[in-house]
């Protein structure tokens, strides 16, 4: 049987199957189109050495909580300039909005604006350095948390709500963030961001960097998880990879949990010489930045 040349069938298979979006089963080819598509890829140019992004995990910002780490975190990034700034959501803790210990003591006067004050004087203390530091205009990228998705999460459950609170309490976009909807991943020179990155049909959170790298087959960057998990590996180009998973950048101690739990890493990272997806990363303990700015 003579050989048949199916390329040009495919190609009008391709065309076809772009033109109707959708109808029916997709397929392999525009399947995984798609599933790349997930991912907001920013266009920021990337100099021949690679870009700085500085990364600022889950602060958990809430009143009464020492906040002078995120000065001193300000302070460090005017210095250093990184070309983009990501922080990785749950900013702020929101624990009159917490679904968890509703009817207990500790739920006793806990307010919504007080919370939404607290998350204003924590952003401003990381900010002010970064606005006062003269011709640096860093990218700045927010993706939200779980804790930011709370407000939104409180508006469905009790409609009466709509309108009175809502994630515009925030002003993000005031302070000069891009503002990426929770579980909405990014990518900025080819390393990806996310406050956690899903798996499975639930969309539980990927709990170790090495999953991170063996799910998603790119460098990635995730919060929501204390301490500091760090795997690498490699592409099929060669290329290296590296997962991070790191959500803790505050002083103060979680109430739910325990002593030995909460020995946990606490810090904010910045990698070096970002390009196609590898980096080197830098962390930077509060304790460090403590020393250095206190």
């Amino acid at each position: 049987m003579p050989y048949k040349d199916v390329t040009k069938k495919r190609e009008n298979d391709r065309k076809y199957w772009l033109k109707v979006k959708g109808a029916g089963p997709l397929p392999v080819a525009t399947a995984m189109n798609r599933a790349i598509d997930v991912v907001q890829h920013i266009k920021i140019k990337v100099p021949k050495h690679g870009l700085k992004i500085a990364y600022i995990p889950d602060a958990q910002v809430m009143p009464g909580v020492d906040m002078r780490h995120l000065s001193w975190c300000g302070q460090y990034l005017a210095e250093k300039r990184p070309d983009v700034i990501v922080c990785g959501g749950d900013f702020g803790d929101f624990p009159s909005l917490s679904r968890f210990g509703r009817g207990e003591r500790k739920f006793e006067g806990l307010r919504y604006r007080r919370d939404i004050d607290a998350f204003h004087q924590g952003m401003e203390l990381l900010m002010t350095p970064i606005a006062l530091a003269k011709n640096y205009k860093p990218a700045l990228h927010f993706t939200l948390g779980n804790h930011e998705d709370h407000i939104n999460r409180i508006t469905q459950e009790h409609a009466f709500l709509e309108g009175l609170i809502s994630q515009d309490d925030l002003h993000l976009a005031d302070y000069g963030w891009n503002v990426h909807p929770f579980m909405q991943p990014i990518a900025i020179a080819g390393v990806a961001f996310c406050h956690y990155f899903p798996s499975g049909g639930l969309g539980r959170p990927i709990t170790t960097a090495r999953d991170i790298l063996n799910k998603l087959h790119m460098s990635a960057i995730a919060g929501h998880q204390q301490g500091r998990d760090i795997a690498y590996g490699k592409r099929a180009d060669g290329r290296q990879m590296t997962a991070i998973i790191s959500g803790s950048f505050y002083q103060h101690d979680m109430s739910y949990l325990s002593p030995f739990t909460n020995a946990h890493w606490r810090g904010m990272w910045l990698l070096h010489q970002v390009k196609n997806g590898e980096f080197d990363e830098m962390a930077l303990s509060i304790d460090y930045l403590k020393r250095r700015y206190a």
